[in-house]
């Protein structure tokens, strides 16, 4: 049988054997650190790797992405600190969930203290924007036939908890699905009983189907998706736009990270 997490941490050695790197924080982003995996999931492994501090003080720009290995079972890509601390200035909600994975493969010194900083970067604007145009490409994009792959329901579920968390609490979403079900307490009438049941069943569904099936909807589910997703394009639309646009502490916790 294989040891998937073996091998994972054996590729980031190779990485950083390979490219002379040092690999700073890898997580896992995807299904599997949402919460709701299928049996044939794959593993989406994300890093954020830092070159030694001459690679920074080059004329010509080095690439800032390794693209290490894509098939059935892994999906392995990283990205340089600085391209990252770029990223995280303007509260780019992707790596930000980086940040708060669970399922955390390496960690450093150096993440511990750029995480501090990159925290303070989460922009509630960016991500309503984000977690609405997830849901919505993926409403037109996969869930207006008459049979659908039940995976899409969640990518499309998700990011609308992740906005309705951003309403109520004005701070970075759990990544855990799990976590963001707690928004079912009774508060809020678009969140029911009938729809957290229904939710609760199709997680029980995807656990044991293959994410290639195809499936009938389940209606309370669809209605939730289509009228929610009418709702947050006017909240994100309404959102003021509260982005920093100020890099003075990632620019000092960068420079201090290369021992400037």
């Amino acid at each position: 049988m294989r040891d998937i997490q073996k091998e994972i941490l054996e590729n980031l050695d190779r990485i950083e054997e390979q490219y002379q790197v040092k690999i700073l924080h890898a997580v896992e982003s995807g299904s599997r650190a949402w919460g709701f995996a299928s049996p044939d999931s794959d593993y989406d492994v994300r890093f954020i790797y830092m070159h030694r501090p001459e690679e920074y003080l080059r004329i010509d720009p080095a690439k800032d992405v390794i693209e290490w290995q894509l098939d059935e079972v892994l999906d392995i890509n990283g990205w340089d600190l600085k391209k990252a601390m770029l990223a995280y200035g303007k509260g780019n909600p992707n790596i930000m969930e980086w940040a708060n994975s669970p399922v955390i493969y390496r960690t450093s010194e150096e993440w511990a203290r750029l995480k501090t900083a990159v925290l303070h970067y989460f922009s509630q604007k960016a991500a309503l924007c984000h977690y609405y145009g997830t849901a919505k490409s993926t409403y037109k994009g996969f869930l207006t036939g008459d049979q659908i792959r039940y995976k899409k329901y969640f990518y499309a579920l998700r990011p609308l908890l992740c906005c309705k968390w951003i309403e109520r609490y004005h701070s970075a979403p759990p990544v855990e699905f799990s976590k963001l079900m707690a928004l079912f307490d009774g508060t809020d009438p678009a969140l029911d009983k009938t729809l957290q049941s229904g939710i609760e069943d199709l997680l029980i569904r995807k656990s044991a189907t293959e994410e290639k099936d195809l499936n009938p909807h389940i209606p309370v589910i669809i209605d939730f998706i289509r009228s929610e997703c009418e709702r947050q394009k006017k909240v994100s639309d309404a959102a003021p736009d509260d982005r920093s646009y100020d890099f003075t502490e990632l620019n000092e916790v960068f420079r201090a990270l290369l021992g400037y």
